[in-house]
């Protein structure tokens, strides 16, 4: 099996197995789709934490209003007497006005929070570092976990505006938001390897060859957006012990021009008559007295 390191700008996102013989616009489908499934997770994840502090979200209209705005302007959510969660509710105040407050009471928060991070250890960037394999049966197995975990807290469900269904039921409006820029629509995914694009209507076997114990870098990324940016030399940490080299003889340097050491100047490089005395035969001359005849 030919292993690939998948990544999106600098970044290693996942390790991924196929064979030389797979057409490279199923190959590129099944990254994006792996790519995508890992960022729906993280946006996921985001938001069941919110869910974990705050409960529901509130309706479109009622979102950012103060108290007294909702009071005057006779607003009611209806959602927030049907989507109670299990054990009933705990009040903790959205500052910002998405959430109605509603939080589950800290056993259920505590269901959501470990499946969070049992979900984000699922899809890890580490996985890379461990030769860890992602395939989209981990991808639906993490979101299945997600969509069990919420299941158990609210199991009236949650209101059709709140962005944890509209996920799981893939009716999320990304239109404006950052996370928006991140994501590769489908069919606009392209592939590149050693500085080329790879063209679709080949199979992965005209780049690389037939080897199948092969182990290649390639970068995902929306297509038309041109050749992704040359890695730099050094990495980080490289960089950083290079920082920390330089520092280093840097105040050692320092140190030298502080100290007043001039025993140097008893030794015979230093001395400015030594060539002349060498030329007058004047050099190791040992004095003592004569012998008495």
């Amino acid at each position: 099996m030919v292993r690939l390191n998948v990544k999106h700008g600098e970044q290693s996102q996942f390790l991924y197995e196929t064979t030389t013989t797979i057409e490279l616009e199923t190959l590129v489908e099944k990254l994006s789709s792996i790519y995508n499934g890992r960022l729906k997770i993280e946006r996921i994840c985001s938001e069941m934490e919110c869910l974990a502090s705050h409960g529901i979200l509130l309706p479109p209209n009622m979102q950012g209003l103060t108290d007294e705005q909702i009071l005057e302007l006779k607003l009611k959510d209806e959602w927030a007497d049907k989507c109670i969660p299990s054990g009933g509710a705990v009040f903790y105040k959205d500052d910002i006005g998405r959430r109605n407050g509603q939080a589950p009471n800290a056993k259920m928060a505590e269901v959501l929070t470990k499946t969070i991070a049992e979900a984000k250890a699922n899809i890890s960037k580490k996985h890379v570092d461990a030769n860890i394999v992602m395939t989209k049966e981990i991808i639906k197995d993490t979101l299945d976990l997600l969509r069990g975990a919420v299941t158990i807290v609210y199991p009236m469900g949650l209101p059709p505006h709140d962005p944890i269904k509209m996920e799981f039921d893939n009716e999320e409006d990304l239109t404006g938001t950052q996370a928006s820029l991140s994501v590769i629509p489908e069919g606009q995914g392209t592939l590149w390897w050693a500085a080329k694009e790879m063209q679709t209507g080949k199979k992965l076997s005209d780049y690389v060859g037939k080897n199948e114990k092969t182990k290649i870098v390639v970068k995902l990324q929306k297509r038309g957006t041109g050749p992704p940016g040359r890695e730099p030399v050094v990495n980080e940490e490289e960089k950083k012990q290079m920082m920390l080299q330089a520092y280093r003889r840097q105040e050692e340097l320092k140190k030298l021009e502080n100290v007043e050491d001039d025993r140097h100047l008893d030794s015979q490089w230093a001395d400015n008559n030594m060539l002349k005395r060498q030329f007058q035969g004047l050099n190791n001359i040992s004095w003592r007295p004569g012998k008495r005849f």
